[in-house]
């Protein structure tokens, strides 16, 4: 057990060299959160007023929301690594070595969880410097984060495994561009579920980036409900879990055929 951890530490670290290598990806990846935060906060500030939303600032409640979509955005494209790696015959040369097998493929989901983890730190406190508060402290902004990344790692996991199925990345973009909205405004990000019609506030109830953004909302809250935190933290931990196996899987059926 030892020896995969190490050995899926260090794939994560030949994958986070790329990026410690180019400071500019990380500002790059923060210019959709910035517009989402600060464009639709300031163009949709008013519809809290609706009521349902549990704060009187919408920026209060748009930046959960942000760090979520920002960590889907970011993590759909997993899979556009692994086809560079096997384009460039990388891939194949590390299955000449002892490397575990699951190292190859969760050293980048390793990484990408490490990203979206700074990524939703820096989303948390530009919120912060635009007006946001955060009743619930540091312990709700850890959960948000937690909620993230594992979110993160559900679709990074499953774009690597979609990775090693089709082998194109036309059909990566295209999936994940069908994908993207449709999950996002099926979701609360935007719009309290008392103010969503019936047929989307029942879909969220199955949306994987719903469970995250009612995880963390709950958690910066003032009054938690840790019920909903560790209920949808528990469905996005298990679904994590299933995604990662399934990637594995994925990757064992490539090794195969090479």
């Amino acid at each position: 057990m030892s020896t995969a951890v190490s050995q899926t530490w260090y794939m994560t670290q030949r994958q986070l060299m790329v990026f410690v290598r180019q400071p500019a990806y990380l500002l790059i990846t923060l210019i959709q959160p910035v517009v989402w935060l600060f464009l639709f906060g300031s163009l949709f500030k008013k519809v809290v007023e609706l009521g349902g939303f549990g704060t009187t600032s919408y920026l209060d409640y748009l930046v959960p929301g942000v760090v979520v979509m920002s960590a889907l955005s970011s993590n759909m494209w997993a899979g556009m690594t692994t086809l560079d790696e096997i384009q460039r015959g990388t891939l194949d040369r590390f299955l000449t070595t002892p490397v575990s097998r699951a190292a190859l493929m969760n050293g980048n989901v390793v990484n990408n969880g490490v990203v979206t983890a700074l990524q939703s730190v820096v989303i948390v406190l530009l919120g912060l410097l635009g007006g946001a508060d955060y009743p619930g402290g540091l312990g709700g902004v850890a959960v948000l984060v937690v909620a993230s990344v594992l979110l993160g790692t559900v679709f990074g996991a499953l774009s690597n495994a979609l990775g090693m199925l089709v082998r194109e990345r036309e059909s990566i973009i295209g999936i994940n561009t069908f994908l993207l909205l449709p999950l996002t405004f099926l979701s609360s990000a935007f719009m309290a579920p008392s103010q969503m019609p019936g047929w989307m506030r029942h879909i969220a109830d199955f949306n994987p980036l719903d469970w995250a953004m009612v995880a963390g909302r709950s958690a910066m809250s003032e009054h938690p409900d840790w019920g909903d935190v560790f209920g949808r933290g528990g469905g996005l931990l298990a679904l994590a879990v299933v995604s990662v196996w399934l990637s594995i899987r994925t990757f064992r059926s490539y090794q195969r055929s090479v």
